[in-house]
């Protein structure tokens, strides 16, 4: 299998004109470089690094309400809406995101998972039969964290997480925790707690962002839902100076999740160039995850998105990567390589 069209190889993303070459098992065999026919765009699939993809009963639901309000255990809307919902309804309605992010060009996502094992449960069963990696950062419990792929902690200030953290330390999973997205009083914690990733990091102080780039602690940021939520943004540049960024969407109770949408925002808000930004919406992701995608690259899995560089709204683009950044949409998808 070949697919055929500017191919944007590497973590550089160089433009280069020729074929893909996939083997039998589903990895890049070679980029042939050569003059072809297609004006297809070919870039790695996406992995959308944060997502709480469980209130998808609830899109739009929180209308003038505080962050607290909103998601604040146990009692803020979002967690009261899960009570009040049905299995079958909360695993229908997280179905439906799941395969709208596979339409739109995701490969993964990194869902901290409400509900301890149950909830990791919901979540295998919403994405059976989709081609999508939809990881469980579990919460709630230990047993929960061995029966999805890491665990996902809510933030230091709500509980200690000691005994979580070593557990999955000892079960070689992958630890995150958000950190800094109301103030910066949980920061310190999260970073004592030598995490893989910390998630927000909207309000870091120097001394933060040092001990960021000594522990070399990678950071997801969700622009978007902190516009939604108010609680200001992050310092983009000053995190890219210190560590690796990935993007994710965050709750699907206030945003879509839409690679496209947020790299476009981030893009338009802050100066990171295009190429850092979808670096960080592909292979950043896909190494904090210890995914085998997230670049088009020789012995790679080949998940890839295809786009059609034809398009009413991508004809004419000069530049391939800032297009695809800041101006690609779901309705460019030509097909999701792999999926």
């Amino acid at each position: 299998m070949e697919r055929t069209g500017t191919i944007l190889r590497g973590r550089e993303f160089a433009p280069v004109e020729g074929r893909v070459v996939i083997d039998d098992d589903g990895r890049i065999e070679a980029i042939e470089e050569e003059s072809v026919e297609s004006t297809d765009i070919i870039l790695p699939a996406f992995v959308n690094a944060h997502t709480h993809i469980g209130d998808s009963i609830a899109k739009e639901a929180g209308r003038g309400l505080s962050l607290e309000e909103l998601v604040a255990p146990p009692d803020g809307l979002k967690h009261r809406l899960l009570r009040d919902a049905s299995r079958d309804d909360l695993v229908d309605a997280m179905t439906r995101s799941l395969r709208f992010m596979q339409e739109a060009g995701t490969a993964a996502c990194l869902d901290f998972r409400e509900g301890g094992v149950e909830g990791v449960r919901m979540l295998a069963a919403a994405a059976d039969g989709l081609e999508i990696d939809a990881r469980s950062f579990a919460r709630g419990s230990i047993d929960a964290m061995h029966a999805g792929h890491g665990f996902g902690a809510s933030g230091a200030n709500d509980a200690e997480f000691g005994d979580e953290r070593e557990a999955t330390r000892a079960a070689g999973k992958p630890f995150g925790i958000h950190a800094g997205e109301v103030d910066a009083s949980d920061i310190h914690p999260a970073l004592d707690l030598e995490p893989e990733f910390l998630v927000h990091v909207v309000h870091p102080e120097s001394d933060h962002l040092e001990r960021i780039a000594e522990q070399a602690v990678p950071v997801v940021v969700c622009p978007r839902s902190n516009l939604v939520t108010d609680v200001g943004l992050s310092p983009y540049a000053e995190l890219d100076e210190r560590t690796t960024l990935a993007l994710g969407t965050d709750n699907v109770m206030l945003n879509s999740p839409s690679m496209f949408r947020e790299m476009e925002f981030l893009a338009k808000l802050s100066d990171l160039p295009a190429d850092e930004i979808l670096r960080m919406a592909t292979i950043n992701g896909a190494d904090i995850a210890g995914l085998e995608y997230g670049l088009v690259e020789p012995g790679r899995a080949a998940r890839l998105l295809v786009l059609d560089g034809d398009s009413n709204n991508l004809t004419g683009a000069r530049d391939p990567v800032r297009a695809v950044v800041r101006r690609a949409g779901v309705g460019d998808v030509r097909e999701v390589v792999g999926s």
